[in-house]
């Protein structure tokens, strides 16, 4: 399951805006370079979600008062509340607009309510059919809580829009100047929009003209950052090149909001979007919100955890005896120091101990830190080749596992040194660090282990991250574990 070994020889290492594109963390010993400020929440400036559930959730209630005594039963109570919030948040309700508007909903709100009811009155049928509703009843339930869902959200967006003239959120415009200062001009006129544009971001242009300051070096973009607290940044769309990507990618860990802007007018195309995804009109622009992916939230991540922990759990249970067996052997063999323990860097660039079975000893501590483990060493005893070549070495990362520094599946961790260097290196690397680093991956289930290329392997577990569901982590567990029974070395 591991991806060390033999490095490949590296490429030529990217150099925009004045600054490295290494956002983790930097080699031990050097100084460190430029980055933007971590630490800060992902900012999203969208409607709070508790006081729209607030709303349906009484709209919901208050629709009962047109049922009798006997049909308002708490068991239909709380059936017509949760099937009203499930539609809602399938429908995408509780995932306004950035600038809301209720007339915008009314569609979508008015069908699930109808929806609701009708699913109500066909339980009632079904089950209780001497407490049928009547046709009367469910035509009052469904004007009452389509309007007083209505009345409610109105309120919440309007005081939301009212935010956001009154305190517009500072942006960045990245992009060629000529088109980011259309850009910046047509947001400065709308301020409808909530955001205001303090610097346009733009290498290759000469400071001066209209509109806010050109920003060319990543000190004026760091300086920027600070002193306007900006959380937005509006990405031109010419501006989605391979030069920029570094660029985009600090900002975004450091807290910032992405938004790609088609400036084509009229926008040929450019209003569609994958599935999934919302495109939204900002200042008359055609608008996209850039998900960096790696943050996975609510019931997404908890499913996950949950996933990490029976499994870890269980596995940890039926591979005691054989962890016991390693270990004695290891002892017996080579001696003290069976678990072998190393920093390495996790999820945003958060340093943390993975255990390993001890295969081999290095001469000292900085060879531990700076030298890749590989596989083939002939000083190896033969069984700990065979605990190299079978990965049994790697059980011990189930405790990793079970302490919340990995998970069961996501990119391999490396040492601070590594990361360093393949982050200058390799377009994308730095990214793996959205996400919890794990014990096996969409990499290494491809063959990516080994004297393999680390381009490939970011590109992997970007690809991964990007599109991450429940099943695939399953799927990539049940072909490691195929994988596993014809062993070909880490």
């Amino acid at each position: 399951m591991s991806a060390e070994s033999t490095v490949p020889s590296p490429g030529g290492q990217p150099r925009e805006y004045g600054f490295s594109s290494v956002s983790v963390v930097p080699q031990r010993g050097a100084a460190d370079g430029f980055r933007f400020p971590a630490g800060r929440p992902a900012a999203v400036r969208r409607v709070p979600r508790l006081p729209l559930l607030a709303v349906d959730g009484c709209a919901a209630l208050l629709a009962t008062l047109v049922l009798t005594q006997a049909q308002r039963h708490p068991l239909i109570v709380v059936l017509l509340l949760c099937t009203a919030l499930t539609l809602n948040a399938r429908g995408g309700l509780y995932r306004p607009a950035a600038v809301p508007a209720v007339l915008d909903e009314l569609p979508a709100l008015c069908a699930r309510t109808v929806a609701t009811w009708c699913a109500l009155g066909a339980f009632e049928a079904a089950f209780a059919p001497a407490h049928a509703l009547s046709v009367r009843a469910l035509v009052l339930g469904c004007l009452v809580q389509a309007a007083v869902s209505c009345a409610g959200r109105g309120a919440v967006h309007r005081h939301r829009r009212r935010a956001l003239l009154r305190h517009p959120g500072a942006a960045l415009v990245v992009g060629p100047a000529e088109s980011a200062r259309r850009v910046s001009a047509a947001f400065l006129r709308d301020p409808r929009c909530g955001l205001r544009p303090v610097g346009i971001v733009d290498s290759q242009a000469a400071s001066g003209g209209e509109g806010p300051p050109v920003l060319t070096t990543g000190e004026e973009v760091h300086r920027a950052l600070i002193q306007n607290a900006v959380r937005a940044v509006l990405v031109v769309s010419d501006a989605r090149r391979t030069e920029h990507a570094p660029l985009l990618r600090a900002l975004a860990e450091s807290g910032c909001a992405l938004w790609e802007v088609d400036t084509n007018s009229p926008s040929y195309g450019g209003g569609s979007a994958p599935r999934g995804e919302r495109v939204e009109r900002l200042a008359g622009f055609a608008c996209r919100r850039l998900d960096r992916g790696g943050r996975r939230h609510g019931l997404a991540g908890a499913a996950k955890r949950a996933l990490d922990i029976a499994v870890a759990a269980v596995l940890l249970l039926l591979v005691s005896p054989l962890l016991l067996l390693c270990a004695t052997v290891l002892r017996l063999t080579g001696g003290r120091g069976v678990v072998f323990r190393q920093e390495r860097i996790g999820k945003d660039g958060r340093p943390f101990t993975l255990l390993k079975f001890r295969t081999h000893r290095p001469a000292n501590l900085l060879e531990a830190a700076t030298r890749w483990s590989v596989a083939g060493e002939e000083e190896m005893s033969r069984f700990c080749r065979f605990l190299r070549r079978s990965s049994l070495d790697e059980l011990l990362q189930l405790w990793n596992v079970l302490r919340g520094d990995m998970s069961l599946v996501g990119p391999r961790p490396e040492r601070p040194h590594f990361v360093g260097k393949f982050s200058q290196t390799y377009p994308g690397y730095a990214a793996r660090h959205r996400m919890r680093t794990g014990i096996t991956g969409l990499a290494q289930v491809h063959g990516l282990r080994g004297d393999t290329s680390i381009e490939d392997r970011a590109r992997f577990d970007n690809a991964y991250i990007d599109d991450w569901s429940l099943w695939q982590d399953v799927c990539i567990l049940l072909r490691t574990a195929a994988a596993l029974v014809r062993p070909t070395g880490s």
